[in-house]
């Protein structure tokens, strides 16, 4: 008697070996900042307890094949193997998959509504003519069917009441400034909060150079100070021994954005901790035992400046201590912006789902 047999469904079944392993040695590369060789020492760990490879394909065949295939340059002089410019794209490709994995697989009710106006995007909905839609927006295919099924087929005849409109959204252009910690409490107290603030940035870099094309996209890093980082170099951002100088972050973010012709600007900040540091003139101004009110004054005097400037600040805070919360919505209140302690698992979908939102834009 024939039959069929199921057996237990495996998802890895479609990937060949090199590609298992390529997805976790590019997670790897986001622990080890791009340090190509300890990534490498984790996986041969993980390879030993797990069984990762096999008698025909082995751990050698995948770094061989890394290099063939252009993920790693081996310079024999120096004795460094090092990461290429396509596997840094390639991480960040990843992360955006991860990040949009899981804002796809969430069942949390937290939806946005829009309401449509004439834009560059196409909308599936469609609605009957209105008096002033333009000749572009109507929807041809809808619009004969219509009209068949209004007046026959015999003799054809299309009328006002047939036209359907395509609705579209309109997606405004927009700069935005992303700011990291990248003060030493990123890495305290046993929690590893830097790398999934990367991947957030990884991601939002490849979603916006792919799909929003005319966007910019700044990422700024501070700790006593504050810097511009490249895209191409988030895979290698390391925490550092610093305090939380929050002002040098906010002020070079505005300086970027007064660069920028784009009308719709942001600022996305992820902190975990208060701000501790102050720069006056050559010297740090420093104190990490509490909110110190010469350094808040002047960290809510920025966002007071930002309001004027319609610069709003969404701030991602990485804490639950109720006095860090409470100076964080007196900063959010005083911008007129808005906050989300997020949690580290929920960061990326936080920050996606408001970038998403800023988007779109109702034109009437």
């Amino acid at each position: 008697m024939r039959g069929f047999h199921f057996s237990r469904f495996d998802p890895e079944d479609g990937k060949s070996k090199f590609e298992q392993l390529l997805d976790l040695f590019m997670q790897l590369l986001t622990y080890t900042n791009g340090d190509v060789s300890e990534a490498l020492q984790w996986l041969n760990q993980l390879d030993r307890q797990y069984e990762l490879t096999n008698q025909e394909y082995g751990m050698g065949d995948f770094i061989d094949d890394l290099k063939e295939k252009g993920y790693l340059t081996e310079d024999n002089q120096k004795g460094e193997i090092k990461i290429t410019p396509k596997t840094e794209q390639g991480i960040r490709k990843r992360s955006l998959e991860e990040i949009f994995g899981k804002l796809k697989k969430t069942k949390s009710g937290d939806h946005q509504t829009y309401k449509p106006g004439q834009g560059d995007e196409q909308s599936p909905d469609t609605r009957p003519f209105q008096f002033g839609d333009l000749l572009e927006q109507i929807d041809f295919t809808e619009s004969i069917r219509n009209a068949q099924i209004n007046h026959g087929l015999e003799q054809f005849t299309m009328q006002e009441d047939d036209l359907q409109i395509r609705e579209t959204d309109f997606k405004a252009q927009t700069s935005t400034v992303l700011m990291i910690d990248i003060s030493h409490s990123m890495i305290l107290y046993g929690e590893d909060r830097i790398t999934p603030a990367k991947k957030v940035a990884m991601a939002l870099s490849e979603l916006i150079t792919t799909k929003y094309p005319k966007d910019t996209l700044d990422i700024v890093v501070f700790g006593n100070d504050a810097w511009p980082v490249e895209i191409k170099d988030l895979p290698y951002l390391q925490v550092g021994p610093y305090h939380t100088n929050t002002v040098a972050g906010l002020e070079l973010a505005m300086d970027i954005l007064r660069r920028r012709k784009n009308p719709n600007k942001q600022i996305f900040m992820i902190t975990d901790g208060k701000p501790t540091c102050l720069k006056i003139g050559k010297r740090y101004y420093k104190n990490s035992f509490g909110l110190d009110r010469k350094i808040t004054s002047r960290c809510l005097n920025l966002a007071a400046q930002c309001k004027k400037l319609k610069v709003p600040i969404t701030t991602f805070m990485i804490a639950t201590d109720p006095y860090l919360q409470r100076f964080v919505q007196e900063f959010t209140e005083t911008n007129n912006g808005k906050a989300f302690f997020a949690s580290l698992d929920k960061l990326g979908a936080f920050i996606f789902r408001d970038f998403e939102s800023g988007k779109r834009k109702t034109v009437y």
